[in-house]
């Protein structure tokens, strides 16, 4: 059974081989063969010149989005350094405040210590001068009862005894 399956294998291998034949190149089918060598080169060139415009295309879009970024980032840098700009003169005002408000409040403050010491000189000039009288009068006395004493003896001992003499 092997054996006829084999046979039957060979002849069916074999039989296509012997039912082809060399076909001879005429020269219809080299003119056809030539005009589709033409026809492929001019193809192959209009191909070429579409694959350049379009290169030209995306070359020129690149250039033109390029522009675009450098425009966009030239304008956005504009805008961070006119607002770093602002938020510098904002600080310098704040600052100004700032040093004019701890000026006004330490002139103030030497204003009314001033003042204080002001009052306190003018309102104890008198006292100070009352003091002085009232100092003086009490020698005066002191020296009166001393006076008084040397001529009464009684007086005098009072006088020890209370420690003026």
């Amino acid at each position: 059974m092997y054996r006829i399956i084999f046979i039957l294998a060979i002849i069916m291998l074999i039989a296509p081989i012997s039912h082809a034949k060399e076909v001879s190149f005429s020269q219809e089918d080299r003119e056809r063969l030539i005009r589709l060598e033409t026809k492929v080169e001019e193809g192959f060139k209009a191909l070429q010149r579409q694959i350049d415009s379009q290169q030209r295309q995306i070359d020129d879009l690149k250039l033109s989005t390029q522009r675009q970024i450098d425009d966009l980032k030239l304008s956005t840098q504009r805008q961070i350094d006119d607002l770093k700009l602002s938020f510098q003169k904002q600080f310098d005002n704040l600052y100004a405040l700032i040093l004019w408000g701890f000026g006004i409040l330490f002139g103030g403050m030497g204003i009314l210590i001033g003042f204080v010491i002001w009052d306190r000189r003018t309102a104890l000039a008198p006292v100070v001068r009352k003091y002085k009288v009232f100092e003086e009068r009490g020698e005066l006395i002191e020296k009166a009862l001393k006076e008084y004493a040397r001529e009464n003896p009684k007086f005098a001992e009072i006088l020890k005894g209370l420690g003026i003499l």
